[in-house]
């Protein structure tokens, strides 16, 4: 089955990076979770990122704050898609790192998500792999099908409440 890896620059983004290990468990797409500082280990993240292929991963997940580089380092070792999740700091509530993963490079793409964006960052690596992966197309569509249900319930009982 698809495997991701998912990186953070810190142990410190594991609040942000959980919601795409949850959704990635929930697809049944298997994880490899590390954390990983494009500055402070730079031989690991250079290992890493280019033996990811050998290591059986089709897409990395990308998570810092700040200087955000990790996305970039990861792209520049290896072909696999690289999804960066900026993760908010302390000092521009996350600008920072989305414009440090956003200015990639020409010829060093990294797709990227919203500011703390976990959720979005694990369900476009299952869009990804559900190119590959048919049945993770199928349950991508009951997923989206649950989402547009539970919008109609929300909005079903607006206008309940609102009619009293």
């Amino acid at each position: 089955m698809a495997k991701v890896g998912i990186v953070m620059g810190s142990i410190s983004d594991l609040e942000v990076v959980k919601p795409a290990i949850d959704v990635l468990t929930k697809f049944g797409v298997e994880s490899v979770v590390r954390v990983i500082s494009a500055h402070r280990t730079p031989v690991e993240a250079h290992d890493f990122a280019s033996n990811a292929i050998e290591n059986g991963l089709e897409i990395i997940i990308s998570a810092a704050g700040k200087a955000a580089h990790l996305g970039g380092v990861m792209a520049s070792f290896t072909t696999l898609p690289i999804i960066g999740l900026p993760v908010k700091s302390s000092t521009m509530d996350g600008l920072d790192s989305l414009l440090s993963t956003v200015q990639m490079p020409a010829g060093v793409p990294v797709a990227t998500v919203a500011i703390n964006g976990g959720l979005n960052a694990g369900l476009l690596a299952v869009q990804m792999l559900a190119l590959k992966y048919p049945e993770l197309a199928s349950k991508l569509v009951l997923y989206k099908e649950d989402m547009a249900e539970s919008v109609r319930k929300a909005d079903l009982k607006l206008s309940m409440e609102l009619s009293k």
